[in-house]
């Protein structure tokens, strides 16, 4: 009998072992962030009752639906030492139409699994990307058939009351007074100001055509700042906006507002497929959204540690 009870024992605690601990996904992640690994998709994991759906392997269970490409978004072209497959989301038609590939979740009540994000005084977003667009894409919103949208989406979080193109958290190319430019784009407060930060260098010296490149951009919601990293490497940059946009000059600390985003938005905008907004031609892998700020050293780290896997 205690034979059976300890077998039984050992079976349940297994059972009950949430399914990232052995995956191959969070081996892909420095043990010294895990603990803060709230969303990440290798796309590698497709749901089991629909493959169109992405699993997530951090600790929220957020599955992604893969927006109109479905299981032909998922491509055989490894980012770093030991991926497998990638995301491809691209521009589909140019005219209106709601076909862009494009991945992500939507809900108006808000993500409840996303709850990490709610009030939370930093946040971090960052992966693998690939592009092979030379700009923004032709606008399929507009009438006019030469006109384009003013920037590139890649991955982000929803505000709480996000239409679906709000963000509190984004990795982006965005036109910066005339020039497109690799951006961070975070909003603390729903309905509130955004502030952007802007690499200094050129869209397409940061991003090389049909190379794969680690983007990671950080929010410190408290202290008011932000940062972008480039293969582990912090990118010098400038705010656009001048003051104080989430209005952390007063006594904190400071968080985001206390609500659930409305979800995640990955190579364009509206994850709810109603409207087309700044497709992105490119591919993406490990995508992570973790509940803090890292640091410079944290970024380098976790950048080190995916080049060295195999």
């Amino acid at each position: 009998m205690r034979l059976a009870f300890a077998v039984s024992m050992v079976l349940i605690l297994s059972l009950g072992t949430p399914v990232n601990a052995g995956d191959s996904g969070p081996r892909d992640v420095h043990p010294s962030l895990r603990s803060d690994l709230i969303a990440f998709y290798d796309f590698d994991h497709p749901m089991p009752d629909d493959p169109a759906l992405e699993r997530d392997l951090g600790r929220s269970s957020t599955e992604i639906e893969l927006i109109n490409g479905g299981t032909a978004s998922r491509v055989v072209d490894p980012a770093y030492p030991g991926a497998r497959r990638a995301l491809q989301t691209r521009q589909v038609g140019a005219e209106l139409s709601n076909d862009d590939w494009k991945a992500g979740i939507y809900s108006p009540t808000g993500v409840r699994t996303l709850r990490a994000f709610n009030a939370v005084g930093g946040t971090t977003v960052l992966g693998w990307f690939k592009r092979s667009m030379d700009g923004p894409a032709l606008n399929t919103v507009t009438p006019a058939p030469d006109d384009r949208y003013n920037a590139i989406g890649l991955a982000g979080l929803l505000t709480g009351d996000s239409e679906g193109h709000a963000v509190r958290a984004l990795l982006e190319l965005i036109n910066v007074e005339g020039t497109l430019r690799l951006v961070a784009l975070g909003r603390r407060i729903d309905g509130g100001a955004s502030q952007t930060f802007a690499a200094s260098a050129d869209w397409q010296t940061l991003l090389p055509k049909d190379q794969w490149v680690h983007l990671a951009a950080t929010f410190d919601f408290n202290a008011g700042t932000m940062a972008l990293y480039r293969n582990g490497v912090p990118v010098e940059g400038f705010y656009t906006v001048a003051g104080d946009p989430w209005g952390v000059s007063g006594p904190g600390p400071h968080v985001t507002s206390a609500t659930d985003p409305r979800g995640i938005k990955i190579g364009g905008s509206f994850p709810q497929n109603t409207v087309e907004r700044n497709p992105c031609d490119c591919r993406m892998d490990a995508l992570m959204f973790l509940d803090r700020s890292l640091s410079a050293r944290e970024i380098a780290s976790q950048y080190r540690f995916m080049k060295s896997r195999g």
